[in-house]
């Protein structure tokens, strides 16, 4: 028995001396925290398997003329499903953005378009699922709505989680050893340079700062009033087949 405890006890000590605890802090140009910022680590080395951080099949909102979250943050092969709970119609296109465009842009899954038909009263949300399988970043539009806009950040680690209201991404027992920090943020349009990091036993506190102050995101609009306010469009889920050019009720915001 006390040999089974002590090989407990060194197992346990010798996890906690293998791994780190990384919080890294997200600013911008002004010093400020920056919320909704992907925070990605590469460790050097990796001790068995990588951790869960991330949903494997995440849900995005269509909701009130935006995509919430506005971020979403998923591993190669994972797929989102998009609803709309809105009362009219919406679009979802997809299409590579910023340094991933060129090697994805032969990639189906990273450019689509769908629509998804207004939200009756009483009935389910319309919906529609799409699988992203490359790495790389996807910018989500409306063509009915204009003002909306929304990312997918395919990741190509596992290590990857977006920052709290305090702009920090904490991550635990991250191997220790020589690792790597990359940082994105939607309106930070030059790609900031990865940065070195030691993870060490412990806690491990670093900062990245942007060159930018991202926008405050608009509040959400009041809900359109009048007889225009209705569901627009066959009720049921849309597929990735390219959306056939049809009349659409307009509304503000468009």
């Amino acid at each position: 028995m006390k040999n089974a405890i002590f090989f407990i006890a060194a197992s346990a000590i010798f996890t906690s001396a293998c791994a780190g605890n990384v919080q890294i802090q997200v600013l911008d140009r002004d010093g400020k925290p920056v919320p909704d910022a992907v925070v990605v680590v590469y460790p050097s080395a990796t001790t068995g398997a990588a951790p869960s951080l991330l949903q494997p099949s995440p849900t995005i909102e269509q909701e009130r003329m935006r995509f919430v979250p506005a971020v979403t943050v998923v591993m190669p092969g994972s797929t989102v499903r998009f609803t709309n709970q809105d009362r009219w119609d919406h679009h979802v296109r997809g299409n590579p953005t910023g340094a991933s465009a060129a090697a994805a842009s032969a990639a189906a899954s990273s450019n689509f378009e769908l629509r998804l038909a207004g939200k009756a009263d009483g009935k389910p949300a319309n919906f529609a699922d799409v699988k992203l399988d490359t790495p790389g970043v996807v910018l989500l539009g409306c063509h009915l709505h204009g003002s909306m806009r929304g990312h997918v950040f395919v990741t190509d680690s596992a290590w990857t989680l977006k920052t709290d209201s305090d702009g920090i991404a904490r991550f635990a027992s991250v191997p220790d050893g020589a690792a790597q920090v990359h940082v994105w943020h939607a309106e930070q349009l030059v790609d900031l340079p990865r940065k070195a990091l030691n993870v060490v036993p412990g806690p491990v506190l670093d900062t990245v700062q942007l060159s930018v102050v991202p926008r405050v995101r608009r509040a959400p609009p009041a809900a359109p009033a009048g007889p225009g306010n209705t569901p627009g469009g066959p009720m049921g889920s849309y597929s990735l087949a390219p959306v056939s050019a049809h009349p659409a009720p307009q509304h503000p915001g468009s």
